[in-house]
């Protein structure tokens, strides 16, 4: 073994070694030893962004946060998303965006994701995967140089970075790939979708590797959600005839999303290969969040065609916005959203998150089949 892999095999063992140290019960996994993760570092797009594009761009106004956070959420959701479930399952704060620099507190972590996102450079954002981990080595270097540059641990800055320490230790998370599908589909034809897979894989691993060199050790990802269940999708498909299931979902569009999961999970497999020292989940969302689409009513949702906020009916405007035309108001929401699977169209209501979350950190949709809190054996 060289001495990068020595360095490397210690750095997870004292993780391992550490999170033996606290035993917990949950869920079905009771009495087994618990990882301590001292912080999440997370990548994606706006099903996990926290702050960024509502501190980089326009904002995300309200009636986004209605639920939980209130007019600062920064969350395309009435409330809380997957990631802030995980963080409370882990004891940890909810994360702050990186480029959020108002009231942010990066002890535990940073929310790298930004709304729009896609892994390859071209799409609805100027944030790819690749810059992400770009701001994510950035922010590593500049706040390791600044921790130890100041002498008092009690001062309020020095206490809102995160130890030097913590990063080899920390969870790092990652939920993104639905933008790439959905803009080559509305750019390109799905048969280019498709050939384009392998590519949006290979910088999608690029990015991990990149990560995994700086010495990350435990990687939590996502496979992309049943992207023609969104109502979005329903109402804007054509022709329907024969493309729609029995849940109302445009089924080549989630034929598609299902080809990309297949690579993605087969992807991950050989990077656990290559790189035996770490620990790699593979989440299956898209089973958890299909089942939901599929239970809705007998699980005390409305249909799941439904949506809380915004129009696409009718007259055309986005969550956030309020329009009076010929006398009728588009954009109020709804009154009772935690009975909606989706929040705008596009975005999966608190509720609904809730109930995902509920299914996928605790090992029933995962490979290997263990809870987050045992990320890390």
């Amino acid at each position: 073994m060289n001495c990068r892999n020595l360095i490397y095999a210690i750095g997870l063992f004292n993780l391992c070694v550490t999170s033996t140290l606290i035993q917990v019960s949950f869920g079905k996994a009771s009495n087994f030893s618990r990882c301590w993760f001292p912080a999440i570092y997370n990548f994606g797009d706006s099903n996990s962004d926290t702050g960024a594009v509502s501190a980089a761009f326009t904002g995300v106004k309200p009636p986004n946060g209605i639920s939980f956070f209130g007019s600062l959420s920064g969350r395309a959701s009435d409330g809380r998303l997957i990631i802030d479930y995980i963080t409370e399952e882990l004891k940890l704060p909810y994360l702050s965006a990186y480029l959020d620099s108002v009231g942010s507190n990066y002890r535990h972590g940073a929310n790298f994701a930004v709304g729009g996102s896609s892994i390859r450079p071209g799409g609805y954002s100027p944030f790819p995967l690749g810059l992400q981990v770009d701001q994510f080595l950035r922010f590593k270097s500049r706040t390791n140089i600044l921790f130890n540059q100041l002498s008092d641990n009690k001062t309020p800055f020095k206490s809102s970075l995160p130890r030097p320490e913590d990063f080899s230790r920390a969870l790092y998370t990652f939920d993104i790939g639905q933008n790439d599908l959905a803009f080559g589909l509305q750019h390109t034809s799905q048969e280019q979708v498709i050939k384009s897979i392998p590519d949006i894989l290979s910088q999608f691993f690029q990015a991990v590797q990149q990560l995994y060199y700086e010495g990350a050790r435990v990687f939590w990802i996502h496979n992309t959600g049943p992207i023609g269940c969104l109502p979005y999708s329903y109402i804007y498909y054509e022709p329907k005839k024969g493309n729609i299931d029995a849940n109302g979902c445009v089924k080549p569009q989630n034929d598609l999303a299902q080809k990309f999961n297949r690579q993605l999970k087969d992807q991950v497999f050989q990077i656990r290969r290559k790189f035996p020292l770490a620990k790699f989940t593979y989440v299956d969302v898209y089973t958890a969040k299909y089942e939901l689409i599929s239970n809705a009513r007998s699980q005390g949702f409305m249909s799941p065609l439904e949506f809380c906020c915004g129009s696409y009916y009718g007259y055309h405007i986005n969550c956030g916005k309020k329009a009076i035309v010929n006398g009728t108001v588009y954009g109020n929401p709804c009154k009772n959203p935690s009975q909606h699977v989706s929040w705008d169209g596009i975005h999966y209501s608190e509720a609904a998150n809730q109930w995902v979350s509920k299914r996928i950190l605790y090992g029933s949709f995962s490979d290997p089949p263990i809870p987050i809190g045992q990320a890390c054996f």
